[in-house]
């Protein structure tokens, strides 16, 4: 299946400190790459892997489950703990989430996490019906580019995956089950305005983990895909400034 454009995996080799960079639902490494490639500027080892049934068509979601992109996100981490001596994980949206689950699994192994608009829930009306809707719906309208910087595509399905979507919240509360588990140092960023992710997500996150190191910095000027709007270069050296003062 042909890939969106901009869609491919990116990655750099650096030196030691490894940075995984993950995406979010329905989207691509687009919507982070230039994150990835601020970091791998850095001299860093960077990975910006394409997550299962993204970047082609929305149809090969519904066919992925929460395990498939956690396999790949969790492939990119081993890879770097092989060959780096520090591995960072760091995350939009979704990829938020899945960072949040790979702290949990590998622990000390991961030497801290970065956040932007990471979800752990949903309070959309619609979600209690999802277990039964998404039997017989493949999809609903899309929740992509909610950016407020004028012009910019993030790169995302313009539908919605139900079966995926599914899946989704089944990840969601094996993190949110096992938030006391991360311990790592931890640094979210948070929109003022986000149209996909409620500020409840970052409240539970911030109150519920076990991390000393945790500091939230909240957005004025960026909407849910934060990594390409206005306050791209806050998250930037943001991410930088927390690697360097922890490695």
């Amino acid at each position: 299946m042909p890939l969106m454009p901009d869609a491919a995996p990116w990655s750099a080799d650096g030196n030691t400190v490894g940075v995984v960079v993950l995406h979010g639902f329905t989207g691509s490494p687009k919507s982070v790459k230039p994150w990835g490639q601020a970091l791998a500027a850095e001299g860093w080892t960077v990975r910006v892997p394409r997550l299962p049934g993204h970047g082609t068509r929305w149809q090969d979601m519904n066919i992925t489950t929460w395990e498939d992109w956690y396999a790949e996100a969790d492939r990119n981490v081993r890879e770097l703990q092989d060959r780096c001596e520090h591995v960072y994980v760091m995350g939009l949206s979704m990829g938020g989430s899945l960072s949040l689950r790979l702290a949990q699994v590998h622990g000390s192994d991961i030497s801290g996490l970065v956040l932007v608009n990471p979800a752990v829930h949903t309070e959309r009306p619609d979600r209690f019906l999802l277990p039964y809707v998404s039997r017989v719906i493949g999809s609903f309208p899309g929740i992509s580019n909610d950016i407020a910087k004028p012009g910019v595509d993030e790169g995302a399905y313009d539908r919605l995956p139900l079966k995926a979507a599914h899946s989704l919240s089944k990840l969601w509360s094996l993190v949110k089950q096992d938030m006391h588990r991360v311990t790592q140092p931890l640094l979210l960023f948070r929109s003022r305005q986000d149209h996909v992710v409620e500020p409840s997500n970052a409240a539970y996150i911030l109150a519920n983990v076990s991390s000393p190191d945790l500091t939230e910095v909240v957005l004025d000027r960026s909407y849910h895909v934060a990594t390409l709007d206005h306050d791209a270069q806050v998250i930037t050296d943001g991410s930088i400034e927390f690697v360097r003062a922890r490695t």
